[in-house]
C-alpha cells in the first residue's frame, strides 16, 4: 500500500498571507463567529416557515420540558423532528425559554452554526499539523483553516439548513458530527486519550439521535484514522479498537431509533410510490445540481417538490459524470488518500439521502449540502494554497466576504411567506407544493382570487394532492362559492380521507347550503379524526346552537375553550347561548371574560349592556352601552340602549339625547321612538328621580 503522504512544495507565505498566519486561533473563532452573526442578523425576524409550522406551531410535546420521555418521543405525524430526540428537546428548549416568538430559534440556529465552524477551524487546523501533512501546509495551518471554516459558514448554500429553523436537524447533526472527529483528534494528541475517545463516542450518540445522516460518522473515522494518524486500518483497529466498537455501537441506537420511528412518518423508505432505481436517477440530477449550486449559488430554491426522473436518458449526462466522480474517488483511496478521504467523505455523508433510499417528502433539498460542502470548500481553499501559493488565502477571503453579503441577501427571500414562496414557484412553476404555499401566504394576505389561481394551479399539476384540494376548498369558501368548496373538498376527501380539514370544510360548505345534520356529520367526523381541532370543536358548538341542541352545544364549547382559553369569541357565543336559555347571570360572566380579553369588541361590550339590562343592573348596563357608542358612534342600537338605560336610572336628559342621536341615524327606528315616547310620559306626569 502506498503511503499516505504526498509531498508537495511547503507554500512560502506572501505579506498579506503571513499576516493572516500571525493572528491567532483565538481573534480567528471571534471573527468567524462575528461574521456569522453580521450573515444571518437580518433572518432572526423571519417567520416560521414549510416544515417549521408541524415541527414547531403545530408540535405539542416542545410545550414542556417534564416529562422528558415525552419531549424525547415527538409524534408520527411531526415529519421535520420524528426519530430525531435531540432535535425536538433543542426546540422544547427554545419554547420554554420564549414560547413561539422566532427571534429565539433562529439565534439558536445561528449559534448552532457558528460553533459548528469553529468545530471545522480545529479539525481542519489540527489535521494540517499531522505528520502526514504539516511539511506542506504546517506553516499555514490555521489560515488555511480559519479562511476554509469562513467561507464555509458564509456560503450561501447554507442559508436553508440555518434560516430556515427546523433544518437544524442538518446543522446540529453537523456541529455533532464536526465533534467527534475534533474529539477523536484530541484523543490521538493526548498523553490520556481515554476521556477523549469516551467523548468521541458520547458525541456520536447525540449526533445519532439528531440526524439518521450520522451514520456515516464511524466509517469516516475509522478512514480518518487510517488516512492522517494509522497508515492502513489494521493498525488503527490494533491502538484503538474498544473505541471502534463503541462507534459502531451507536449504530444500534440509530438502528432503535429507525425502527421505532418506521419509514419517519411515512417520508422515507421502500414501498411509499418511488422506486429505488428512479431515486437513484433523480440523484445523478441532484448530486450535479448540488456541486454547480457549491460554486455559483444561484438560484437558491428551498422547494424542489418531489418529483423524480424515471428514464436514464433524462440523466445520461449526470449519471456518467456521477460515476466517474465515484471511481476517481475509489481510485484516489488507493493512490492518493488524503484527496481520496475528502472525496469519499463528501459521497457518504450524501448517501443515506442521496442515493437508492427514497426520501419521498423532497427527492432534492438544499440543505443536504451543509456537511458535504465543508469537503469542497477544504478541497478549494487547500488547494489554492498547494497551487497558487498563500496569495489565494486573501483571495478566499475576498470570495468569504462576498459570499457573506449573497447569503443575507438570500436570507431577504425568507422574510415573509409570500417573498419566500413566490421567489419558489418563479424558480420551479411546475412544483404543486410550491403553488399551495404561495396560495396560503396569498390567502393569508386576503388576497383570495390570486389564491384561488396558485391552489388551482396545484391541483392541476398534481391531481391527487388532496392537501390542494382542501386549500382549494378553503378559498373558495371564503369566496362564498359552497358547491364548488363542496365539490373540492369532497375530492380531498375521497383521496384522504383521515384528512380532519378537509372533513371540517366540507361541513361548513353544507352548513352555507343549509343541509345542517350533513354539516354536523362532517365536523364530528373531523373531531373523531383530529380530538383537539379548536376549529372544529367551535363550528360544531355553533351549529348545535342553530339546531337548537343547547346542552350539546354548551358541552362542545368547554372543549373548545379548554383548547383556546383566550378566544373572546368563544365566550361571546357561550353567553348568547346562555342568554337565549334565560340563564342570564351565567350570560354575563362569559361575555364580562369576552370584554376583559377584547376591550375594543363592539359586540361583546353591546350583548353584555343588554344581559346586564334585562337584569336591571342599569348603571352597569349604561357603562358598556357607553363604551359600544364610543366604539361606533354610528351604531343606533346601542344609543337607543344607552338611553332607555340613561331613562331608567332618571338621568332623562342625556337619556333623550341618545335616543333623538338613534333616531337620526335611523329615523324609522321603532323602537327608539318607542323609548322617546316613554321618556315624554315620564315628563309629562313629572317623574324624576
Amino acid at each position: 500500500m502506498p503511503s499516505p503522504a504526498t509531498p508537495g512544495t511547503k507554500p512560502l507565505p506572501s505579506r498579506s498571507a503571513a499576516w493572516l498566519a500571525g493572528v491567532g486561533i483565538g481573534p480567528a473563532a471571534a471573527v468567524i463567529v462575528l461574521a456569522t452573526g453580521i450573515a444571518y442578523a437580518n433572518s432572526f425576524s423571519c417567520p416560521f416557515v414549510f416544515d417549521d409550522l408541524k415541527s414547531i406551531t403545530d408540535n405539542a410535546t416542545i410545550r414542556h420540558l417534564w416529562p422528558l420521555s415525552d419531549v424525547l418521543s415527538p409524534p408520527n405525524h411531526v415529519t421535520g423532528v420524528v426519530g430525531r430526540p435531540i432535535i425536538n428537546l433543542s426546540l422544547a428548549i427554545n419554547y420554554a425559554l420564549g414560547g413561539l416568538n422566532v427571534q429565539g430559534y433562529h439565534i439558536f440556529n445561528t449559534l448552532i452554526h457558528a460553533l459548528a465552524g469553529l468545530a471545522l477551524l480545529g479539525v481542519v487546523r489540527r489535521t494540517l499539523l499531522r505528520p502526514v501533512l504539516r511539511a506542506e501546509f504546517g506553516a499555514m495551518a490555521l489560515p488555511i483553516a480559519a479562511v476554509t471554516a469562513l467561507l464555509w459558514v458564509l456560503h450561501p448554500l447554507q442559508t436553508e439548513s440555518v434560516t430556515c429553523v427546523v433544518q437544524r436537524t442538518e446543522s446540529l447533526m453537523g456541529l455533532f458530527f464536526l465533534l467527534t472527529f475534533y474529539s477523536f483528534i484530541r484523543s490521538v494528541d493526548s498523553p490520556k486519550p481515554g476521556p477523549w475517545r469516551i467523548l468521541t463516542i458520547v458525541i456520536c450518540v447525540l449526533g445519532m439521535a439528531t440526524k439518521e445522516v450520522m451514520v456515516a460518522a464511524p466509517v469516516l473515522v475509522l478512514l480518518y484514522d487510517r488516512t492522517f494518524v494509522s497508515g492502513s486500518f489494521a493498525a488503527a483497529w490494533r491502538s484503538r479498537w474498544k473505541m471502534y466498537l463503541g462507534l459502531a455501537g451507536t449504530w444500534v441506537f440509530l438502528g432503535w431509533l429507525m425502527t421505532r420511528w418506521s419509514q419517519r412518518g411515512g417520508v422515507v423508505g421502500f414501498g411509499l410510490g418511488v422506486s429505488s432505481w428512479d431515486y437513484a436517477l433523480t440523484q445523478c440530477r441532484a448530486i450535479i445540481l448540488y456541486l454547480r449550486l457549491s460554486i455559483w449559488p444561484s438560484p437558491l430554491v428551498v422547494d424542489y417538490g418531489t418529483g423524480v426522473v424515471h428514464r436514464l436518458g433524462d440523466v445520461w449526462l449526470q449519471g456518467v459524470v456521477l460515476v466517474a466522480l465515484v471511481a476517481g474517488t475509489f481510485w484516489a483511496l488507493w493512490r492518493r488518500p488524503v484527496l481520496g478521504f475528502l472525496a469519499f467523505s463528501f459521497f457518504a455523508i450524501l448517501a443515506p439521502s442521496s442515493s437508492i433510499v427514497p426520501l419521498i417528502s423532497q427527492t432534492i433539498a438544499e440543505h443536504r449540502m451543509y456537511l458535504p460542502l465543508a469537503v469542497l470548500v477544504i478541497l478549494a481553499v487547500a488547494g489554492g494554497c498547494r497551487w497558487l501559493g498563500s496569495r489565494s488565502l486573501v483571495a478566499w477571503v475576498v470570495v468569504a466576504v462576498i459570499a457573506g453579503w449573497g447569503t443575507a441577501e438570500r436570507n431577504r427571500d425568507y422574510r415573509d411567506p409570500l417573498t419566500l414562496w413566490g421567489a419558489t414557484v418563479a424558480e420551479q412553476p411546475d412544483n404543486p407544493r410550491a403553488r399551495m404555499n404561495l396560495g396560503t401566504a396569498l390567502s393569508g394576505l386576503g388576497r383570495l382570487e390570486e389564491a384561488r389561481e396558485q391552489f388551482a394551479a396545484a391541483v392541476t399539476l398534481s391531481p391527487n394532492y388532496a392537501e390542494a384540494h382542501y386549500s382549494l376548498a378553503g378559498v373558495l369558501l371564503q369566496l362564498n362559492r359552497p358547491a364548488e368548496t363542496q365539490a373540492e373538498a369532497e375530492q380531498a376527501v375521497r383521496l384522504k380521507p383521515d384528512l380532519a380539514e378537509a372533513h371540517y370544510v366540507l361541513g361548513t360548505a353544507l352548513l352555507q347550503q343549509r343541509q345542517l345534520e350533513a354539516a354536523l356529520a362532517q365536523y364530528e367526523q373531523a373531531l373523531r379524526l383530529k380530538p383537539n381541532f379548536p376549529d372544529a370543536e367551535h363550528t360544531l358548538a355553533g351549529t348545535l346552537a342553530m339546531a337548537g341542541r343547547t346542552s350539546e352545544a354548551m358541552t362542545h364549547y368547554e372543549a373548545a375553550l379548554r383548547l383556546q382559553p383566550r378566544n373572546a369569541l368563544l365566550y361571546q357565543e357561550m353567553g348568547n347561548l346562555l342568554a337565549r336559555s334565560d340563564r342570564l347571570e351565567e350570560a354575563v360572566t362569559r361575555y364580562e371574560t369576552a370584554v376583559e380579553l377584547d376591550p375594543r369588541s363592539l359586540i361583546a361590550q353591546f350583548n353584555l349592556g343588554h344581559a346586564l339590562a334585562d337584569l336591571h343592573r342599569w348603571s352597569e348596563a349604561a357603562e358598556h352601552f357607553s363604551v359600544a357608542v364610543r366604539i361606533r358612534p354610528d351604531f343606533a342600537d346601542a344609543h337607543n340602549f344607552l338611553g332607555k338605560a340613561l331613562m331608567e336610572l332618571g338621568r332623562l336628559g342625556e337619556a333623550q339625547a341618545e335616543i333623538e342621536e338613534a333616531l337620526r341615524l335611523q329615523p324609522d327606528f321603532r323602537r327608539a321612538r318607542e323609548n322617546l315616547d316613554r321618556l315624554d310620559a315620564l315628563r309629562a306626569i313629572g317623574k324624576t328621580r
